[in-house]
């Protein structure tokens, strides 16, 4: 069996060797043969005897070369970018047709849908037991306005989540124990309520909040209902303190709210604060990412990471926040804090919606 394969692929490539070819099917060829894992000297040697009706190029080759093609095809290769240099460039490769869009649910399912994810947004901290875990926050600050950060300080706290309150431990500031420091009192940009906080007020029916239909997309792997949302000022209870000053200003905001299509459970919120203008802050933006996490082996959905961006004049602040170790809560219950591995970039990402509906 294996002489027939070996004979039927040195047939396959002589084939190609006796036949015009462009350089689009000279890369689909290249691929394939990477792919069967064919023999370097028999790819090269096919190579070599191919007519290329287009000019190959050296970064077609550089990618060839990234994709594994062997030193022998390489060499082929480049040999031909030197025949065919005279030869018309080759059609640039169309991309890929965009995958079908999804029809977006009727004003009916609407309805039914954001009642449901309501209903859970209502009832999430209900079903959340009394927990610890740990949060680490690093914070930076950028004076010249155009995104070059520099570092400021990294604080991990424990937190506790009892009867549904939190309650902020400062343990370590720059890996160095503190001792009886408060989250209130760290300064700077600080941040609270992503344990529920956000999503009780957003859905409270109180709080009157806008919702629109915006588009369907992919997070984590989980197809995503994504609806638009605003607060207006006199609804909202978002609290914004100026410390230097002295100040407090209660913003409205708007934003996206991303849940799960089978679930129902919230698992993104993205907000933009409105009417700062004239406050000393004049930007606040929230990103807060829900992820699946295991408490004495039961799952619930909690926080998985946090960004809060805001912008004073020039200077813009930024606080990165991840939560991990989480553990069942005890009065004796304490955490040992190591720094977490950083949350992989495409745990973050959003993706296009490329399949139906509710698919997994």
């Amino acid at each position: 069996m294996g002489r027939w394969l070996v004979a039927f692929l040195g047939m396959a490539l002589a084939a190609y060797g006796q036949r015009q070819m462009s350089v689009p099917d000279l890369v689909t060829f290249i691929k394939s043969s990477i792919q069967l894992h064919n023999e370097d000297r028999a790819v090269a040697a096919t190579v070599r005897r191919l007519k290329l009706t287009n000019r190959l190029d050296a970064g077609t080759v550089e990618d060839l070369q990234g994709l594994g093609a062997g030193p022998q095809t390489l060499a082929a290769l480049r040999d031909l970018i030197t025949t065919t240099a005279s030869l018309p460039a080759a059609a640039p490769i169309a991309p890929p047709a965009p995958p079908p869009a999804i029809p977006a649910p009727s004003p009916e399912e609407l309805k039914k849908i954001l009642a449901e994810i309501t209903e859970r947004a209502l009832d999430y901290t209900k079903s959340l037991p009394n927990f610890i875990c740990a949060q680490v926050t690093t914070r930076s600050f950028d004076p010249s306005g155009t995104d070059s950060w520099h570092q400021e300080d990294k604080i991990q706290e424990q937190l506790s989540y009892v009867d549904g309150k939190e309650d902020y431990k400062v343990v370590l500031v720059n890996n160095l124990p503190v001792v009886n420091m408060k989250h209130e009192q760290l300064g700077g940009i600080t941040s609270s309520g992503e344990f529920g906080t956000m999503l009780y007020q957003i859905f409270n029916p109180q709080t009157e909040t806008q919702f629109d239909w915006e588009r369907w997309a992919t997070l984590r792997g989980k197809r995503m209902y994504v609806f638009s949302f605003r607060v207006a000022q006199p609804n909202s209870d978002y609290s914004i303190y100026h410390q230097p000053s002295g100040r407090t200003i209660v913003a409205g905001y708007h934003g996206l709210i991303y849940a799960d299509a089978v679930t129902k459970q919230i698992m993104r919120i993205k907000m933009d604060c409105d009417g700062l203008e004239a406050f000393p802050i004049n930007q606040v933006s929230l990103t807060l990412d829900y992820a699946p996490m295991k408490i004495s082996e039961q799952t619930f959905v909690l926080p998985m990471a946090a960004e809060v961006r805001s912008r004073e004049g020039r200077t813009l602040g930024k606080n990165v926040m991840q939560f991990s170790l989480y553990r069942k809560f005890g009065a004796d219950a304490t955490i040992t804090f190591d720094t977490p591995d950083p949350i992989p970039e495409d745990q973050l990402k959003e993706q296009p919606a490329a399949q139906g509906p509710g698919k997994r």
